[in-house]
């Protein structure tokens, strides 16, 4: 039995729909502008700019029924809905025909960021860490398994706050497609079982506050709802 020098934290996880099992997080993939849309209203052009990925710490995920947390350093923190991709299967140079054989299942995400924090990172060209990896910044769903659901490459993704539609998109509009997010990010990186990809969000970004009630949704996939506290 090894002998920690402090007890470590418990292995962070997703609920499975359906069953009493739990999906370990080793790592989250977020891949960046991944909707041409959205990409516009953040400044760039999808035809110049190919979708690129950053990471989110595995503790950042909120289980379903979890409270969002206003973070702390930011005025300006920002909602971004996402089909989440969760892996059973790991490997490296995977080719496009076969990484859908990686997938474990499919969920809903809130990709939470502090779009000022973001913004001066941006500025400065300074990494995002601070933007995009802080604490319950990536609340999740119930993952749905692949062998239930299938592959979903259409259907609704949206959002509301306070019931008022702020996002509206569909899956179909995703430059990079799941399995060709799987072989690009199996080049730069060695994939693993339990490794989550945040799969990009449509146009419609905005700002919430402490009370809000968000709730969103990936039509025949998953619904969340998560409250800013």
């Amino acid at each position: 039995m090894a002998d920690y020098v402090f007890t470590p934290e418990p292995t962070p996880t997703i609920p499975v729909a359906g069953s009493d099992k739990l999906f370990p997080v080793r790592r989250i993939y977020c891949v960046g502008r991944n909707f041409a849309e959205h990409a516009i209203e953040m400044g760039h052009d999808p035809d110049k700019e190919p979708p690129f990925f950053f990471q989110k710490n595995s503790d950042a995920i909120v289980p379903p029924g979890g409270d969002f947390p206003y973070p702390t350093e930011s005025s300006d923190v920002h909602h971004e809905i996402e089909l989440v991709v969760a892996l059973d299967k790991g490997g490296t140079n995977i080719p496009v025909e076969h990484a859908l054989d990686h997938v474990f299942g499919y969920g809903v995400g809130l990709d939470m960021t502090r779009r000022d924090l973001q913004a001066v990172s941006k500025k400065m060209g300074r990494p995002w860490e601070t933007a995009k990896s802080f604490e319950a910044s990536a609340p999740c769903s119930a993952l749905i398994p692949a062998s239930e659901l299938g592959h979903p490459t259409t259907g609704a993704i949206e959002v509301e706050v306070n019931g008022q539609t702020r996002q509206t998109g569909d899956l179909n509009q995703m430059i990079w497609k799941v399995p060709e997010m799987i072989a690009y990010l199996s080049r730069l990186f060695e994939l693993r079982p339990g490794d989550v990809i945040f799969a990009g969000t449509p146009a419609g970004v905005s700002a919430v506050e402490r009370g809000d009630l968000i709730t969103g949704r990936v039509a025949g996939v998953a619904e969340i709802a998560v409250k800013v506290v």
